[in-house]
């Protein structure tokens, strides 16, 4: 008897009729091709759950490959963004130009804004000598007085720059200089002239050389150098206590390097020895003192000559040229400290200053008028003598402009 054949599990079959079918209701089958359905539920959660295409994607594309279509035509993608355009040299060069312009301007008004701020602020006098002067010689020669008048003077300011009291008056002078600045771009001389040189002086016989500043001011001082010498002043600067100090303090103080203590009560002095800062109030003391020191007015006039260099030097020194918040107040303080010639100009005065920084440089000249006796006894007190034929020999070699002559003669 042939084998009968397995009986086949219906039920399998079933369950894949079942899941062929859509939500589970059998396919109805037709002789027709069976058209394209709508998608079914499960499909239409998927592709609601499916993330959205990256902006880069074309999602038609997409579309088209899940569904089994074909891939699009790529398109193109966006440009990477282009690199900057080099600047044309033109622009650069235009800029440059705008750059040196401005620095050429600040160069030329920073100057002469800063020289018209010190000029506003100085005083002029009548100084010119009403005697019979010299002949014009070469050069500019400057005549520089420090006052010792305390007019105007709190008591304050007397007290505090030990001037004395308020019942000194009069006008002496403690410092007596000649500034040369020859035409021939030798170097400039910074003079100093004793206080108490024994000289002529015009309707008034010999005294000292100061009793002329005391006498008749500026005009009869400047008569009588001009007179004793055979030189043509050509301008006049002074300054007093109060503003020596001024200026000083204004250039944020000066280092000076004394080689011995120093204790002068009359002075208002007391300092160590060795190098040291000093403000307005000491510098002026160190500049005035006299009689503690064995050399006398001579080693006063040597250190008036050292404190104004050191001044020139930090006045012109970048830090406080270049710093307008330092510079505009010491153009004021100094233009305020100082009385000039009413013939003097603006430009002058830059002349001067420049002629001090040139003469207390390391290139100057820096002497005393040559004395032959500093005990001279007059009627007048003890005076300072000068050596006849080398005083004469200087003062020829400045009519001459002829300054690197004088080296000869500086101890």
């Amino acid at each position: 008897m042939p084998a009968e054949p397995p009986e086949r599990d219906t039920s399998a079959d079933e369950a894949q009729r079942w899941h062929s079918t859509t939500y589970g209701k059998p396919r109805r089958s037709s002789g027709r091709p069976a058209a394209a359905q709508t998608p079914g539920r499960e499909q239409r959660l998927a592709e609601l759950h499916r993330p959205d295409p990256r902006p880069d994607q074309d999602p038609e594309g997409q579309r088209n490959l899940d569904e089994g279509g074909a891939p699009p035509a790529e398109r193109p993608q966006t440009p990477a963004p282009r690199p900057p355009r080099p600047r044309r040299p033109h622009v650069r060069r235009r800029r440059v130009l705008a750059v040196v312009a401005v620095l050429v301007v600040l160069a030329v008004t920073y100057p002469v804004a800063l020289a018209w701020r010190g000029w506003s602020s100085v005083d002029q006098i009548a100084a010119a000598s009403t005697g019979a002067r010299p002949a014009a010689t070469p050069g500019t020669t400057y005549l520089i007085v420090g006052s010792d008048s305390r007019d105007g003077m709190t008591p304050e300011e007397l007290a505090e720059y030990s001037a004395g009291g308020a019942d000194i008056s009069g006008q002496r002078t403690d410092t007596i200089m000649l500034l040369h600045v020859p035409d021939g771009g030798g170097p400039a001389a910074l003079i100093s002239v004793p206080r108490d040189s024994w000289v002529p002086i015009p309707g008034h016989g010999k005294n000292k050389i100061n009793a002329a500043f005391a006498i008749g001011g500026a005009p009869l001082l400047m008569e009588t150098v001009e007179q004793v010498s055979g030189l043509r002043i050509d301008h006049y600067v002074e300054t007093g206590f109060g503003g020596f100090a001024q200026i000083v303090n204004a250039v944020g103080g000066v280092t000076m390097c004394p080689a011995k203590a120093v204790d002068d009560v009359r002075a208002g002095l007391n300092i160590p020895a060795g190098c040291q800062e000093m403000d307005g109030k000491t510098a002026l003391g160190y500049a005035r003192y006299r009689y503690t020191d064995v050399q006398g007015d001579f080693g006063r006039v040597q250190r008036q000559r050292e404190l104004l260099g050191a001044i020139m030097s930090k006045a012109a020194s970048p830090s406080t040229l270049l710093n307008p918040f330092r510079a505009f107040p010491l153009a004021s303080a100094g233009g305020s400290a100082v009385t000039v010639d009413d013939e003097s100009s603006i430009s002058d005065l830059v002349g001067f200053l420049r002629g001090m920084r040139a003469a207390t440089g390391s290139g100057g000249i820096s002497m005393t008028v040559p004395v032959s006796d500093p005990n001279y006894r007059t009627g007048h007190g003890i005076a300072v003598k000068w050596d006849t034929e080398k005083a004469l020999a200087m003062f020829t070699d400045l009519k001459n402009d002829d300054t690197e002559a004088l080296r000869s003669l500086v101890a």
